[in-house]
């Protein structure tokens, strides 16, 4: 049998240009795919851990595994040369695509099977080698790395729903709130908003000699909510 093998790392990535590739590969060599295996994980995981293990232990003697190229069936040396030995073992073929590599059980193979996977990660730890080194640059340039850090403050009104409530019931504009509350009318807003309270400007209106927003009342209850 003819098994086709496509792994990517991460959802983003997709199958189809690894797919099209195999498909290609075969038409110009005579092959037909009896069976497709494709996966979404990282190639640091365990052979065992993912459906290329278990495609090794269907394997039997003269089926052919092809795959793009070696790095789709490990991310170490290691790996790499453990999993084409094993192929070795079941006198199954792997051939790759990139490296126009065929593994057979000549000593020709076993030499290619284990240049190939030592440039492979070679290619991957210069590869790591620059980001890292690129990062360490941004870093001196003054530029901030990652996602900004950061834990959002809960609101100074947590706990103080059922007043919220009592007050949005007497239909208290949101200043008026405020200064029964002892806090700024954007504290109140904000409040409301988070708690998923609907609030839309529509006129100003006068508050104890005051101009303030005012704005259209939702009916709202702070019951069904679950505050921290």
């Amino acid at each position: 049998m003819v098994y086709a093998y496509i792994r990517v790392s991460t959802d983003k990535q997709t199958v189809e240009n690894q797919r099209f590739e195999i498909e290609q590969f075969c038409a110009r060599n005579n092959l037909r795919v009896d069976r497709w295996v494709d996966e979404t994980i990282s190639g640091t995981k365990d052979v065992e851990k993912r459906k290329l293990g278990k495609l090794l232990l269907k394997l039997k003697s003269g089926d052919i595994l092809v795959c793009a190229e070696l790095s789709r069936l490990g991310r170490t040396l290691m790996m790499i040369m453990s999993f084409l030995n094993d192929c070795m073992k079941r006198d199954a073929q792997v051939w790759t695509i990139k490296e126009n590599f065929r593994l057979g059980a000549d000593l020709n193979s076993k030499v290619l099977a284990f240049a190939f996977g030592l440039c492979a990660e070679i290619e991957r730890n210069l590869i790591s080698q620059r980001t890292i080194e690129a990062l360490a640059r941004r870093k001196a340039d003054g530029y901030t790395l990652g996602r900004p850090k950061g834990i959002p403050t809960p609101s100074i009104l947590a706990g103080r729903e059922e007043e919220v409530q009592r007050l949005l019931n007497e239909k208290l504009s949101f200043a008026g709130m405020g200064r029964v509350l002892g806090v700024n009318i954007k504290t109140v807003t904000k409040f409301l908003k988070e708690s998923g309270y609907e609030i839309n400007a529509a006129t100003l209106a006068d508050d104890e000699n005051e101009h303030e927003p005012h704005y259209e009342w939702h009916c709202f209850d702070f019951n069904e909510y679950h505050f921290l």
